[in-house]
């Protein structure tokens, strides 16, 4: 006699999808995203470049965080200098492209503003990058060294490893004020008209 194996309602429908769900997993790319927060003196211009491939996705996000108006004026240009996005005084933007091959230009400009500097937030999501996502992560297996100095001062910054450093000074202060007081001790005993 045959033995029936039953398999769960989601392991059989996964199984007869699967052909299907495959080429549709195997579109979609991997995506990088950044953020950036800097302060714009008042009557300046900061420019950024992006360089992207042929037909990816390039989308910025940006918000004025702080300063009188929380206003800014904004331009995307392609790599051959078309104006692709200008505002004027506005105080957040979302833009989407899908990208020629070449840096793209971004700016935000404070010049109108003679007083007031300005905080801005900006978020790049770059999807559809193909290999040049592997390609620009690979650049962090040369910095180990940095990145474990950015480790340690994070370690230093958390609370609780904050708590055991200031516990360990202490406790180097206090052996410290411990054998000084030994050896003034000893030094007493040795020569006790010098007290």
């Amino acid at each position: 006699m045959g033995v029936k194996i039953w398999l769960p309602f989601p392991v059989l429908l996964l199984a007869i999808l699967y052909p299907v769900l495959l080429p549709v997993a195997a579109a979609f790319t991997p995506s990088l995203d950044s953020d950036f927060t800097f302060t714009l003196p008042a009557g300046q211009k900061e420019c950024f470049y992006q360089p992207m491939p042929l037909k990816a996705s390039l989308e910025i996000e940006y918000q004025v965080l702080d300063g009188a108006g929380l206003d800014i004026d904004f331009h995307l240009a392609s790599p051959q200098g078309r104006t692709l996005v200008f505002e004027q005084r506005k105080s957040d933007g979302v833009h989407t492209i899908e990208t020629e091959d070449g840096d793209y230009m971004f700016c935000f400009d404070n010049t109108f503003s003679t007083i007031s500097e300005k905080v801005i937030f900006f978020e790049l999501i770059l999807d559809n990058m193909g290999e040049q996502v592997q390609e620009q992560e690979d650049w962090k297996k040369y910095i180990t060294g940095t990145d474990m100095l950015d480790m340690k001062l994070e370690d230093i910054l958390d609370p609780t490893i904050k708590i055991r450093f200031s516990e360990d000074v202490q406790f180097r202060v206090h052996l410290r004020i411990h054998q000084q007081y030994q050896g003034q001790t000893k030094q007493k005993r040795s020569h006790p008209d010098s007290a």
